[in-house]
């Protein structure tokens, strides 16, 4: 079989244009690996914009450190974002943290006025440190059998996994 130089030009081409195509899209499939994954705020102030630009305007800002942030893309310095009541946007990665964090919130069906236990030990009968209102946030640590460490503004115990978001799988 005899090729033309056309066609092996062709060939050569074909083969540039697929392996350009590969590398190129290497690196925005990498930077997808490992999402979701939960985040919170680095300070005490953060914005939230449609769009993953600054151009972009700004939905929402947040005022609260250690607000746990559910990551669920991510795009060059920026990283789309849902916050604990399922508000979706674009937040520049420079405002986040990977250490995780959590916020109180009254399970499904709590009665009004209902507030977290606080103990001392992972288990219901611990000593009661403090009960926390829902909307306190903190450092989240470990969580095992239904409970997480918490650290909220210092006063650390443990909190029933449920009655935080934040703990869990992303």
């Amino acid at each position: 079989m005899v090729v033309s130089p056309s066609r092996n030009l062709l060939i050569v081409l074909a083969l540039a244009l697929s392996l350009a195509g590969m590398l190129t899209g290497a690196p925005v499939r990498a930077q997808d690996t490992g999402v979701p994954y939960w985040a919170s705020l680095r300070g005490r102030e953060a914005n939230l914009r449609v769009g993953p630009g600054e151009d972009y305007r700004i939905a929402w800002r947040y005022h609260r450190e250690h607000l746990p942030m559910k990551v669920l893309r991510v795009m060059e310095g920026w990283r789309l974002v849902q916050d604990p009541d399922g508000v979706r946007g674009w937040m520049l990665a420079r405002f986040l943290k990977r250490e995780r964090g959590a916020i109180v919130r009254a399970p499904d069906g709590a009665p009004a006025g209902w507030l977290a236990e606080m103990r001392a030990g992972s288990e219901p009968g611990a000593k009661l440190l403090w009960r926390l209102q829902p909307g306190v946030t903190g450092r989240l640590g470990d969580c095992v059998d239904g409970w997480c460490e918490f650290d909220a503004a210092g006063h650390q115990g443990f909190v029933r996994a449920d009655a935080v978001w934040g703990a869990g799988q992303p």
